[in-house]
This record gives structure tokens, C-alpha cells and sequence, in this order.
């Protein structure tokens, strides 16, 4: 379709405007502390010089020398930006080109003549589930034409249609369809001086330690030119709030602009549901990819991660009651806010990009409907994108360490394993989602009473209940967000909540009312939760099954009570070891480590009870119980010689995160065993069931 004329709006003018003044407040402040620095260096030089020409001697000459070094060394410090490079890393990057992709080269010379833009210098393949236009730049791109390169993520690809495919490639190349566009560049390349001044000084500092060490009257020099740019990184940290905070509002500006550009090409429709599905989409990605690390150990390698990665996402899909067309799950941005119940809005002013949400809301604005939709998967553009996913698989894996030969596992194998994984992690449909983010409230089973009429099934697991257990949620999180306020945590003047304006003096108040809001949606629950365990008691009583429900209940609630004090010894020793990543002196670090000692007994004691629970059997594997027993054998030294034992080091941070996480999942497992009996009361007690 013909791309429409595309209206800047008010509030990318606005924006803009912002945009173009800090950039102003910007380069007066640089231009006037660069001709402060000539001006140093030139009164500095002429006094060098002065100095040894009245009283030519070694003396004269170091001083005067060191004294011309001074403006030079602050104006190599200013200037130094102009010489850098910022490359981007190409080496995980797979180029192609109009030959190994004709049909792909004409999508993209189709788009960039409808967009407005140039054709791409060089056209890039990734792993990831991504597309970006990316380029070299340094000071002087500012000034000169750069040309850009494509960026395409087969996990991209890999779950979008054609028509969300062509969508997702125009939204990236109206980036730079306009010319207001151009600030965007300005604003990129401001941050990088600013951060080259402030952080990336390691060259610099490098200079200026052999210019010192050449004389001790050099030294002094050094030491002076030090504070005057640290004076100059003071002027520039608060310059560099107000250019961010306009850079950000502009970025926001562009993101929406150029969703416009890609609904004037195909309609709102492609985009807006690409945009709904990447969650799902990155999410399912990264499982395979975590699914795969987990067995480095066992030499298992995938040998096509992406039809692996369609797989997770489509099942996923499925589970959770998602339509799927033509392959695709259909998200809707219903289901996307699901269990998003919160009321408060805050206007994120340091946020780059936008929600999904806003961008949707903006994109269904533009009015502009899809005249034809390419519903064929975007990977049938490639001319083979069976050996192209193997390419990149390969690529993925090349960099992974194995001790033996890796085998890749056959996909059906792959399947088998990621349902049972599946199974393992989650809760049965039954529940509806009631359990996924929270547990069963504590109470005393042995008192609590059964009401005289039974509750049904589908009641206590309604989608009002589950909708009242995320209602908590966020009512607990907007809580802990108007402490932050109100203790000035987030610089927030002004917010919104339920559609109302606030200011921050109101928190206190709004906070007590949310508060008591709070109180009687955890009652609700709580008596839900009460009213669950009587009706899977009953069940159990139906059933002749050994009593153990209540057993199973008290402990829960029992490991619910002591996992606090069961988890301090890991939250006393990550606190204690922060020193081991700083600058600390050599007697202190002993000192340190002594401090830590009996924090590590009780770590040990913690370890002993975890080797000794069965509740951890299934998740204790053999290098997480080698760590703990080589960890409880002896005493350890961690420091010696004014030098750190990493070996040692690395035996104690190991024990330290595997206790946390067998901690944290024996909370899952025994909410698992749980949940995991209650279906089969169900099931023997034939209640209407569907797993």
C-alpha cells in the first residue's frame, strides 16, 4: 500500500524543541570550559616557557615544563572524545547478501522506498528476537552521512508473519526516514562524549600516571590537572540530567513516530500484533536457551534452536488458552494486562521507550487499517531458512565449552523433555492461575472450621478470585511505590491513581486508605484459602485416602515461618563479602574475613539440615551436593600473600548461591506436593476435572 504523508505531532515538536535546547545547554557549557582550557594552556605554556628562559636551569626547566603540561593535560581531557570510536561488536552477526537472500532484498528495497530512507549498507543475521538499524559513529558523524546497517533476529523471524515482518522493518527504517530524525543522531553521540569524559578515561589515566612518574615536579602538575577535571566532570554530571531526561522524552517521541510510518506502510494492524506477541516470544527463546545451558554438563547441544523455540512458544500458548492462526499465537491486549491490576500511573520521564500498551493505543490512533494481510510466516522469505536456523544454531553454540563431544538432542526427545520440565514447574489448569504468584495463606488448620455448605469447584478458583489475589498484588506493590515518594526514593512530583491527580504530599494519606483496601483483599483470600483446604478435606474424607492434607498444610506453613531465619545466613554473608569487590586495605580484609566466621558457621550448619532434608533430593544434583560436602570439609582461607584466593573464593560464592536456591525451591516443591495432592483427591473423588 502507498505510504501515507505522516503529520509530525505537537508533542514530538515539544519534544524536540526540548531535545534541541539541551543539546544548546550542552555545547555552551563544553564550548565554554574548552576555552577556558585553551586559555589555561596557553597562560600555562607561556609561563613554562617564561620560567625557563629567565632562569634556565634543571629546576627551571622541570617546573616550567610541568607547568605548560598542566592547560595541555586538561585539553587532551576535553578533547579526547574526538578520537574515539564507538564499533559496533559484529562477531555474533552473520552477513548475507541479495544473492543468498533475493527475496528478503526485495522486501527491504520495497520498504525503504515507501519509508523515505537509503537502502542499508550491509545486512546482518542474529540469534536473537530483534531488529535494529545500528552504525559506526564517532565525533564526526555528527557532521558527515553515516550509513546504516540491518540488523534481522531469526527469533524474530522466527514468530512474526510476513505483513508483521514487513511492519517491524518499516517501524525500524522510519527511525531515520526524517530529518527531525537527525537530533536523535546529535543526542546519541552528546551521550557518548559525556559518558567518554565521565567514565571512559582508562587511556587518559594511563597518560597522565607515565607523564607523573617521569619527575616529582611533573607530579604536581598531574595531581593539579586531576581536580580541574574533576571540576569539569561536575559541570557535565548536571548537564547530563537535563540532556538525558530530553534525550529520553524525544526517544519515547520517535518510537511513536516511527510505529506511524509502519502503520502508513501496512496498516496498524501487523505491528500491534508483533508487538503483543514479542513477550511471549523472547520468553520462549530464552527457556531454550536456558534449557541448553543446563546441560553443558551432559555435552547436549541443540542442532536448530528455532524450531525448538516455535515449539515452546506455540505449547505455551496453548496452555495458557491463546488463540493460534496459521502457526502464531494471537495475543490480545487483554490477555497481555491480564494481571496487571494496578491503578497507579506514573509518567516514567526517564523511560527510553514507551509500553506496549501506549504504543498500541497510539498505533490504533492512526485509523490506518490493513488493506492485505500476508499471513505466511516471514521464514518462508528466506530461500533456506531450515539450513539458515542451523547456521545461527551453530553460531549460538560455537562459543560453549564442552568437556566431551556435544551431541545434539533429536527434537522429539526435546519435546518429551520440555513437557515433562513443564509439568514439573507448574500447577494444574484447575487452579486457573489462583497459585502461579502466591502461596497459600497461613492459618491454623486445626482450628479453622468448615462452613455448612460445600463450596464448588469452580467457585473457589474463579476468575473473580484470581482477579482479587492480583488486586493484592498490585495493591502491595503501589503501596511500596508511594513510600518511595513519599520518601523521595523516586523523584516523582505528581501521579495519577484510579484516574485521579495526586501530588506527593498526598501519598501518606492515599497510602492508609490503600493500605486498609489491602487488609480486606488478604481476608477475602485467606477465607478463599480456608474454604479450599475444608473442601479438599471433604474430598480426601470421600476418598478413604490417609489422612495426610493437614499434614501437608502445617508443613508448609512450618517452612513459610523459618525460611526467613533459614535464609539469613546468606543475606548476613552476601552484605559481609561486599568488600571483596572493592578497594579495601590488607589488614582490613583480614579483618573483614574474621568478621565473617561464624556467619559461615551457621551457612554450614544451614548446608547440613539442606543435605539432610528430603524435600531437596530431586533438585540436589551431583556438583551442587560435591560443592556443599567439599565446602563443610575444612576451614577455608580466602586471603594471603596481599593477595585474594579465587579457587577458595569461588568454593564459598558457590555454596552461598546454591544454598539460596535450594532455600527458595523447597518453597516450590512443597507448594507443588501440595497443589499436586489436591488433584488427586479430585480425581478420586470424581469431581469435574480437566488437567
Amino acid at each position: 500500500m502507498a505510504k501515507r504523508e505522516i503529520r509530525i505531532s505537537s508533542e514530538f515538536k515539544a519534544q524536540t524543541t526540548k531535545a534541541i535546547l539541551s543539546i544548546v545547554l550542552f555545547i555552551f557549557a563544553y564550548v565554554l570550559m574548552l576555552a577556558l582550557a585553551v586559555g589555561l594552556t596557553a597562560l600555562c605554556v607561556y609561563g613554562g616557557i617564561m620560567l625557563i628562559i629567565a632562569r634556565p636551569m634543571f629546576f627551571t626547566i622541570a617546573f616550567g615544563s610541568g607547568l605548560a603540561s598542566l592547560g595541555v593535560l586538561v585539553l587532551i581531557f576535553l578533547l579526547k572524545f574526538i578520537f574515539k570510536s564507538h564499533k559496533v561488536d559484529r562477531s555474533h552477526l552473520f552477513e548475507i547478501s541479495k544473492a543468498d537472500e533475493p527475496e528478503l532484498f526485495n522486501l527491504i528495497s520495497d520498504i525503504v522506498k515507501q519509508v523515505g530512507t537509503s537502502f542499508p549498507k550491509k545486512v546482518y543475521l542474529s540469534s536473537d528476537v530483534n531488529a535494529s538499524v545500528f552504525y559506526n559513529s564517532n565525533f564526526w558523524s555528527m557532521f558527515l552521512p553515516t550509513k546504516k546497517n540491518l540488523q534481522i533476529g531469526l527469533g524474530l523471524v522466527n514468530t512474526v508473519s510476513k505483513a508483521e515482518f514487513t511492519a517491524i522493518l518499516s517501524h525500524e527504517f522510519g527511525h531515520f526516514s526524517q530529518k527531525t530524525m537527525k537530533v536523535g543522531s546529535y543526542f546519541y553521540n552528546v551521550n557518548q562524549v559525556i559518558y567518554n569524559l565521565l567514565y571512559d578515561n582508562e587511556s587518559y589515566d594511563n597518560l597522565i600516571q607515565r607523564w607523573g612518574s617521569i619527575s616529582g615536579y611533573f607530579t604536581i602538575f598531574v595531581v593539579l590537572a586531576v581536580k580541574i577535571n574533576e571540576g569539569v566532570q561536575w559541570v557535565l554530571r548536571a548537564v547530563y540530567g537535563v540532556v538525558n531526561k530530553s534525550n529520553m522524552g524525544l526517544s519515547r517521541e520517535m518510537e511513536f513516530h516511527a510505529d506511524e510510518i509502519a502503520a502508513s506502510v501496512t496498516g496498524f494492524e501487523p505491528l500491534k500484533t508483533s508487538l503483543l506477541r514479542m513477550s511471549i516470544a523472547d520468553y520462549s527463546f530464552n527457556y531454550v536457551l536456558s534449557f541448553y545451558d543446563a546441560r553443558i554438563a551432559s555435552n547436549q547441544k541443540s542442532e536448530n534452536i528455532y524450531k525448538e523455540h516455535l515449539y515452546v512458544m506455540n505449547f505455551l500458548a496453548e496452555n495458557n488458552n491463546m488463540k493460534i492462526e496459521n502457526g502464531l499465537p494471537q495475543i490480545t491486549v487483554e490477555e497481555l494486562g491480564k494481571f496487571n491490576k494496578s491503578k497507579l500511573v506514573i509518567k516514567d520521564q526517564w523511560a527510553s521507550h514507551p509500553s506496549t500498551e501506549d504504543r498500541i493505543e497510539m498505533l490504533e490512533k492512526t485509523g490506518v487499517l490493513t488493506q492485505q494481510t500476508e499471513s505466511m510466516p516471514a521464514n518462508s522469505i528466506f530461500t533456506d531458512i531450515i539450513e539458515t536456523q542451523k547456521a545461527l544454531t551453530d553460531k549460538i553454540f560455537k562459543g560453549v565449552h564442552y568437556e566431551g563431544k556435544a551431541a545434539p538432542i533429536p527434537f522429539e526427545e526435546f519435546q518429551k523433555e520440555y513437557r515433562k520440565e513443564y509439568r514439573d514447574n507448574t500447577f494444574s489448569k484447575i487452579y486457573n492461575g489462583y497459585y502461579d504468584d502466591k502461596n497459600p495463606s497461613c492459618f491454623d488448620v486445626s482450628a479453622s472450621e468448615s462452613s455448612d455448605k460445600e463450596a464448588a469447584i469452580d467457585e473457589l478458583f474463579s476468575s473473580e478470585m484470581v482477579d482479587t489475589v492480583y488486586t493484592a498484588i498490585a495493591l502491595r506493590n503501589d503501596i511500596e511505590t508511594l513510600r518511595q515518594i513519599a520518601e523521595k526514593a523516586v523523584p516523582i512530583k505528581t501521579f495519577d491513581y484510579d484516574g485521579k491527580k495526586y501530588k506527593k504530599k498526598d501519598c501518606k494519606e492515599l497510602i492508609d486508605k490503600l493500605g486498609k483496601e489491602l487488609s480486606l483483599t488478604d481476608d477475602q483470600i485467606t477465607q478463599n484459602d480456608i474454604r479450599i483446604y475444608h473442601f479438599f478435606r471433604q474430598c480426601e474424607v470421600k476418598s478413604d485416602a490417609i489422612p495426610i492434607l493437614e499434614y501437608d498444610y502445617k508443613k508448609f506453613f512450618n517452612y513459610d515461618k523459618e525460611f526467613d531465619s533459614k535464609f539469613e545466613p546468606y543475606t548476613k554473608l552476601t552484605n559481609a563479602l561486599q568488600f571483596v569487590n572493592q578497594t579495601t586495605p590488607f589488614d582490613g580484609i583480614q579483618a573483614n574475613f574474621r568478621r565473617i566466621e561464624p556467619i559461615e558457621a551457621e551457612l554450614k550448619n544451614g548446608i547440613k539440615e539442606l543435605l539432610a532434608d528430603s524435600i531437596y533430593e530431586t533438585e540436589l544434583t551431583k556438583e551442587i551436593k560435591d560443592n556443599f560436602e567439599l565446602y563443610n570439609s575444612k576451614k577455608w582461607q580466602y586471603f594471603g600473600n596481599e593477595k585474594y584466593f579465587d579457587d577458595n573464593l569461588n568454593v564459598l560464592f558457590t555454596a552461598l548461591n546454591n544454598y539460596a536456591f535450594l532455600l527458595s525451591k523447597g518453597y516450590f516443591l512443597l507448594k507443588k506436593e501440595l497443589l499436586d495432592y489436591q488433584v488427586k483427591l479430585l480425581k478420586a473423588t470424581d469431581k469435574v476435572y480437566s488437567q
